[in-house]
């Protein structure tokens, strides 16, 4: 299986990404859309003529998103929902109210070394918000993603995956420290496995799923880590908000991906996997890519959820 490569890069804006695909007639949900990089995948989504909907914990701010996006690119068909991803109820309303074949399921949304945290079914917060609220979200849309008959989930993983493999016997850190980036390193290793297996699991329905590495954005994201004055990446590294966004615009509609699934990618290429922390924001930890490691993610992911009843 040979990597796939694109003419795009580094510097590549969702803009230029999503430039002369058309999508009209076909439906897409990005989550955690309100802001950052998220909310640029929404405006290069609706850029391609798709019905988009911006599903965010602040409907109030996801408004105002929708109505700039409409705005900036004339589709009137930009609308918000309500979804707090560490609420299975939340989760369940989304995917019941959702009627419609659904072409394109970005999971976006997501948090960063934040405090020790745990939700009210005792999931650790990062894995909750980053992870189990989009497994049961993405699980909930399948009969939408097998409607459209060639759907994609795109994944918003991190080089910090590479942190933290699943620690398979306490992923909610029930009996080791809290550290926040070890946190943060297993939620975004469980995004990758989760494209990997459903990939697998949703062949049939012509569903594919890949995951990426955005880049080095500053947004709300790092509102625990220190921000831009945080020193933690060169600033030659950095990215725009729009450069942020071009991996997950890539994957959600380059004729490039067709049929193409259970991937990584980086600056809107397909990456290599490593077997030791790479030092740079580019390779996938083979542990992340697992097989095996994705069938045993989506049996504890089904477990956990059904626990939580």
């Amino acid at each position: 299986m040979s990597a796939i490569t694109t003419p795009f890069g580094f510097s590549s804006t969702a803009g230029e990404v999503v430039s002369g695909v058309d999508l009209t007639g076909r439906r897409a949900v990005v989550t955690g859309a309100s802001s950052g990089i998220g909310a640029e995948t929404a405006r290069a989504l609706a850029a391609t003529g798709a019905a988009v909907t911006l599903a965010v914990r602040d409907v109030a701010a996801g408004e105002r998103v929708a109505k700039d996006i409409t705005g900036s690119t004339g589709n009137q068909d930009v609308r918000t929902m309500h979804l707090d991803l560490t609420d299975p109820a939340s989760v369940t309303a989304f995917t019941t109210a959702w009627q419609d074949p659904l072409h394109v399921l970005v999971n976006n949304a997501g948090v960063m070394a934040c405090p020790e945290q745990y939700t009210e079914q005792g999931w650790e917060w990062q894995f909750a918000t980053n992870h189990l609220g989009h497994f049961a979200l993405a699980t909930g849309l399948r009969t939408a993603l097998a409607a459209d008959g060639n759907a994609r989930v795109v994944v918003v993983s991190s080089t910090g995956h590479q942190r933290s493999p699943i620690v398979w016997d306490d992923v909610n850190f029930a009996f080791r420290p809290y550290d926040p980036w070890l946190a943060y390193g297993q939620s975004k290793t469980a995004g990758v496995l989760f494209a990997v297996e459903a990939t697998r699991r949703w062949a049939g329905d012509n569903i594919t799923a890949n995951a990426l590495m955005p880049g080095a954005v500053y947004t709300n994201l790092q509102r625990h880590t220190g921000g831009r004055g945080s020193g933690r990446v060169p600033a030659e590294l950095i990215k725009s908000v729009e450069q942020g966004a071009a991996t997950s615009a890539l994957l959600a509609t380059s004729p490039l991906l067709e049929g193409a699934g259970g991937r990584y990618f980086v600056d809107c290429n397909e990456t290599e996997i490593v077997d030791r922390r790479s030092g740079t924001l580019h390779g996938v930890a083979r542990y992340a890519v697992d097989p095996d490691n994705g069938r045993r993610l989506w049996a504890l992911s089904e477990e956990l959820l059904t626990r939580a009843g």
